[in-house]
Formats: structure tokens, C-alpha cells, sequence
């Protein structure tokens, strides 16, 4: 059965098509005005919209083209006491389903129009598809939001795209950066060559040098056959050096070289191999204080940084924050078979305030959690993480939870007591938040900050999705 939402300021006319469709199986719900509709759409997904032209606080047109942009899907019919040449060559410019008159005949062309909704969302899923299928191969599908700060950069991507200058994409971690990248490749004349992605925090320096520039046999020990590098992997398409931040000064000026001579010579080799790659280097680091710190070469960053692109954290485009959890939302419940279909206010309210440091990597991540937990229709307050539904920042948590130390040095449990896993997990993130900030997001540090080794501090970062 479908959900439907009826959005008319008319109450006889809501309660006549609410009563009717009910009665057929199909869920309703009930907008008086277009800001109601809105605030529905942001929350829910809906198979058909039926709306009202005339409105008190806007049109029907403009109602359509917002939802078409929100929810490409949705069946929208429009319909109208006032019919005339003008509105019905507007209703079909704006993309409507369904054009009907309130006459006496409405419920009966409704209804008609209701039962021929599958059809229709069967032939718009097999269009979707292919226009979904379309912005997957460009790219552009993986990058969800409509904020000003993310059509910058959509038009930027599809400017810079058929180059190949060098890009550098900057932002904190968990923003897409990666995503940024990928869609570069995608619209640009390499889409067909190879994308490869190497993080240059997760090597040694010498392991990293291997995999970038590759090997000879009796190298090193270990080296039991000749290995191409990923230079020479990504020829013709190319290659991401992910939190390029983190690479150490003796593999900077090895970088160097490779960039201005466009050769690489494999360890063990003494031959040089012209390579044709484009490099785009993102990090989560700020660079230009790197460079003023003499942790990272200015000649490289500007090498790298001919094209810089910014890809702003989620608490700076909240307005994208319900089309994510959307998005989201669809994607797992399709994943998951669950009837979820959309947020209660009351939880997308959280969603929205909540400053998310580890980015849409966490939204996703929370996402996933409360398709699982949900029982009912919609995402509910009560499937949220605690500190979501608390409005908790890292680092803090919930009143009478923290466990305060006595004056004899022995811990005090509070009343009612505490989730001690919780907690220790809530002060394990605390402290890798802190030590990467104290080491201006440098990993390395950041691990011995905490007298722990790199592998270790890169476990509980990607544990507490913060890497």
C-alpha cells in the first residue's frame, strides 16, 4: 500500500481524502499549508504526494519543485479549484504526475490515480535508476547535499574535472573527501584508467616508499619478485595520496621529484619509468601551519595544492542533515527489509542539533544503528545514541554517569549507578580527540601522546569513527 500525504489548507477536503485512502489500505498523513509539507518531507518518504495549488503560505508549484528535488521519486499530483491555462502549463513545466480538478469527480480520479501509482512507480524506479545509475559513474550520486557550501563545490568538481591539474582537498575526517576525489576521476577524460587510493598514514616510511615507486627483485629482504608501485598501477588515471599530512619529510622530497620529472624509479632499480598520473592529495591536517611548524615542505604544497578544495564539516551545512538521514535511511532499510520509513520530528530535532565531530561517517554509521534497532515506522528518540539524544559532545557525558574519584583515591559509583563500558568508551574518544588536536592531526604524535603505538591509536580512531 502506499503513503500518501495530503497537503491541503481545505479541512473538509484533508479529512474526505484521508477517510477515502485509509479505507483502501494505504497510510495518509495531513499538511494544512506548505511549510507543514516541508518539514513532512524532511522527515518521511512518501510513494504519493497530493497537493493544493493555492496556498496560504505558498503554491503547490513551489511545493512540487521542492519535492522533486528532495524526493525525485514521490508521486506528486496537484489539484485545483481554480483551473486555468496558466496554472496547468506551470503544474506540468514543474514536473507533476497528475493534473485534477476539485469537481465532483475528484475522489474518483484520485482513486484512479492511486491504483495506476504502481505502474507509474515502476517505470519512474526504471528511470531513477538510470539517472541514479548515471550520477554513480560521474560520481556525484556518493555526495548528498544541497547546501550552498556543497553546490560550490559540485560546480567546482565539473569545472576542474576534465583537467589535470593537481587538486588538494582539505577537510576534517569523515567529510568525503575521498568522495570529492573519486568524482573528479569519474568526469574527467581518465575515467576510464585506473582510481587508487593509498593512505600515507597507514605505512612506515620505508614500506611507503615500496608501495608508491615499487620494487626490484633483492631489494630488501623479502623482495622475492619484481613489484609495481602505485605510480605505475595508476598510469593514464589516478592516484589519491590520502592524509598526505602524515607523510614524513624524507618521502615529501622523494614526492617532490616524482611530481616535477613525472618518473619514478623502483627500489633496487636504476632505471627511471616515465609515469602519466594525475595526483590529488587530500588530508585532514592544516598544511599551511605544517609548513610554518617544518613538518611539511612548502615546495610540495604547492605543488600539490594548484587546485585546493575545502570540503566543510557537517556542523557547517546542517541544512544537508536531512537529506543525508534520508538517504540513508533508504539505502538501509532497502539493505535491512525493515518497514522503516521516515523520522519522527522529535529524533530528526537531535539529528540536527547534534554537532556530529566525526562527520557523515558517524551520521551513516548512526544511521545503520537505528534501522537495525527500530521497530516501529519511524526512527524514534529512543533508538538514538545516548549522546545524541542527550545532546552530549565528545568528551562529556550524561548527568549523575561520570563517576567522580574520592579523597581516598577509590572511585565513587552514583546513585542509581552507570554504564562503565559507556563510559570508558566515551573517555577512550575524549582522549584520541584531544591528542590529535594537541598534535595538530598528526597521527604519529597523536599515538605517542598517548604511549601507544600507531597501529594501536589507528584502532580506536576507526573504532570511535574519527578516522
Amino acid at each position: 500500500m502506499a503513503h500518501i500525504l495530503v497537503v491541503d489548507d481545505e479541512r473538509s477536503i484533508c479529512e474526505l481524502l484521508e477517510i477515502t485512502f485509509r479505507k483502501e489500505g494505504h497510510r495518509v498523513e495531513v499538511a494544512k499549508n506548505s511549510e507543514a509539507a516541508r518539514r513532512c518531507l524532511q522527515s518521511n518518504i512518501f510513494d504519493i504526494i497530493i497537493s493544493d495549488i493555492r496556498m496560504p503560505d505558498g503554491s503547490g508549484v513551489d511545493l512540487l519543485t521542492y519535492a522533486k528535488e528532495v524526493a525525485p521519486a514521490t508521486v506528486f499530483l496537484l489539484i485545483t479549484g481554480v483551473p486555468t491555462v496558466e496554472t496547468a502549463i506551470a503544474a506540468v513545466n514543474a514536473g507533476a504526475d497528475r493534473y485534477v480538478i476539485k469537481d465532483h469527480e475528484l475522489v474518483d480520479q484520485l482513486r484512479r490515480a492511486v491504483r495506476q501509482v504502481d505502474e507509474t512507480l515502476r517505470l519512474k524506479n526504471e528511470a531513477g535508476y538510470l539517472r541514479r545509475e548515471l550520477r554513480r559513474l560521474t560520481g556525484l550520486d556518493n555526495i548528498i547535499g544541497h547546501s550552498p557550501k556543497v553546490r560550490v563545490i559540485f560546480d567546482l568538481i565539473l569545472t576542474i574535472a576534465p583537467q589535470s591539474s593537481r587538486v588538494l582537498i582539505t577537510g576534517e575526517s569523515g567529510t568525503g573527501k575521498e568522495l570529492v576525489a573519486r568524482a573528479i576521476h569519474e568526469n574527467s577524460t581518465r575515467s576510464k584508467e585506473p582510481f587508487i587510493t593509498v593512505d600515507c598514514g597507514a605505512f612506515p616510511e620505508t614500506l611507503l616508499e615500496s608501495e608508491l615507486f615499487g620494487y626490484m627483485k633483492g631489494a630488501f629482504t623479502g623482495a622475492n619478485e619484481n613489484r609495481q608501485g602505485l605510480f605505475q598501477a595508476a598510469n593514464g588515471g589516478t592516484l589519491l595520496l590520502d592524509e598526505i599530512g602524515n607523510m614524513s619529510p624524507a618521502m615529501q622530497v622523494k614526492l617532490y621529484r616524482v611530481l616535477q620529472e613525472g618518473k619514478v624509479r623502483p627500489l633496487g632499480s636504476t632505471e627511471e619509468a616515465d609515469v602519466d598520473v594525475r595526483v590529488i592529495a587530500a588530508t585532514n591536517r592544516d598544511l599551511e601551519k605544517a609548513i610554518a611548524a617544518g613538518e611539511f615542505r612548502e615546495d610540495l604544497f604547492y605543488r600539490l595544492a594548484v587546485i585546493p578544495i575545502h570540503v566543510p564539516p557537517l556542523r557547517e551545512r546542517r541544512e544537508d542533515i536531512p537529506l543525508m538521514v534520508r538517504a540513508f535511511l533508504d539505502r538501509f532499510r532497502k539493505s535491512m527489509g525493515k518497514l522503516v520509513d521516515g523520522v519522527d520530528p522529535a529524533a530528526m530535532a537531535k539529528l540536527e542539533s547534534y554537532d556530529w565531530p566525526g562527520n557523515v561517517r558517524e551520521l551513516e554509521n548512526t544511521m545503520e544503528r537505528c534501522v537495525a534497532l527500530e521497530t516501529g515506522s519511524l526512527i524514534s528518540v529512543d533508538v538514538l545514541p545516548e549522546k545524541i539524544r542527550c545532546g552530549l559532545h565528545p568528551g562529556t557525558q550524561a548527568m549523575g554517569e561520570l563517576p567522580a574519584n574520592s579523597t581516598n583515591g577509590h572511585a565513587k559509583i552514583p546513585e542509581g549507578g552507570f554504564d562503565l563500558e559507556q563510559y570508558m568508551q566515551g573517555t577512550e574518544r575524549a582522549y584520541i580527540l584531544a591528542a590529535l588536536e594537541a598534535s595538530g592531526g598528526v597521527g604519529t604524535q597523536a599515538a605517542e601522546l598517548l604511549r601507544m603505538s600507531y597501529r594501536s591509536f589507528r584502532h580506536y580512531a576507526k573504532k570511535y569513527n574519527i578516522i
